[in-house]
């Protein structure tokens, strides 16, 4: 199991960040995400996997007007 922003879900394994974002419906561009208390930077959401019983926090940004 793995935790986003306090909901839990079935961890998967090989899980980078960017599948992660998409399967949970999080536009990846808009995303700042930190795994465990880190940040992840955005160039490496591709390789960067999620690991079991992972604490993630997922931050979209919105922008308007």
């Amino acid at each position: 199991m793995i935790k986003i922003n306090d909901t839990k879900i079935e961890w998967q394994e090989n899980l980078s960040v960017t599948n992660l974002l998409i399967n949970n419906n999080f536009i990846v561009k808009l995303s700042v995400v930190k795994i465990d208390g880190n940040f992840i930077l955005k160039k490496e959401f591709n390789t960067t996997i999620v690991a079991d019983n992972a604490d993630v926090k997922v931050i979209h940004l919105v922008a308007g007007g």
